[in-house]
């Protein structure tokens, strides 16, 4: 907690300090999302996607009048998906689960059980609005970002086909801290009253780093070494000034 409230107060700092200057715009943003998971093992494949939601602040430098560096602090909540393990095995062996025979050696999970991630980040998104000129109130913008994400909080579910299921389980040691995301988004920004923008738009974006720790065993007793990235696309609504 003391860290998330330190980058608030630094966040709003630097943004009050650059509002003083044209060129700098602050804002909010309040964004649904639809977040799945992908792997590149054949065994272990998206079954389920998650409804998220982004939150925080913005900021945009505009050092052109149609170019600006853009940065973001905010809380990415429900991130992560559902994957379906064709093999099964023992999961989650960092975390210490509710269900005793979850973390037994002895008591694998059997093949086709679904595991479900739901994860909340903090993230910083920085990224390169490339904008129109203003058409009647309208711009149109393009938007290459990079994102870093730093983990607070993991749940997951455990759905098997032998009826061992459990929820919300506190998975945070099984979940990597850091996520490093690419994306890329588009839209439109609607003049309301002089500085005063609502902005809307589409953004995809992909992680680059695992997810997972990679501490599970397969049925076939080999290591699960998947690479597990997630996925999202959001519905981007904001309000500059």
């Amino acid at each position: 907690m003391k860290k998330i409230v330190f980058f608030l107060g630094l966040f709003c700092f630097i943004s009050l300090v650059g509002n003083a200057q044209n060129d700098f715009r602050f804002g909010l943003h309040l964004s649904p999302s639809i977040n799945w998971m992908t792997t590149n093992d054949n065994e272990i494949n998206s079954n389920g996607s998650n409804i998220g939601l982004r939150l925080g602040f913005s900021g945009e430098y505009f050092f052109a009048d149609r170019y600006a560096v853009t940065a973001s602090l905010g809380f990415a909540f429900g991130q992560g998906g559902t994957l379906l393990h064709n093999q099964g095995g023992n999961f989650w062996t960092q975390s210490d689960l509710s269900n005793p025979e979850l973390n037994d050696s002895e008591n694998a999970l059997p093949n086709g059980t679904n595991l479900k991630y739901r994860i909340q980040y903090i993230e910083i998104p920085i990224g390169l609005k490339m904008r129109t000129d203003e058409i009647g109130h309208f711009r149109y913008y393009g938007e290459p970002i990079l994102a870093f994400g730093f983990r607070t909080q993991a749940r997951g579910d455990v759905m098997d086909a032998d009826g061992l299921n459990t929820e919300k389980e506190d998975i945070k040691a099984d979940v990597n801290f850091l996520n490093l995301l690419w994306g890329v988004g588009a839209g439109i920004e609607y003049s309301i009253n002089g500085s005063t923008t609502f902005v809307g738009g589409i953004q995809y974006s992909q992680g680059f780093l695992d997810v997972t720790d990679n501490s599970a065993v397969k049925n076939d007793g080999s290591r699960e070494d998947s690479n597990a990235v997630t996925r999202s696309i959001t519905l981007r609504l904001g309000v500059m000034f």
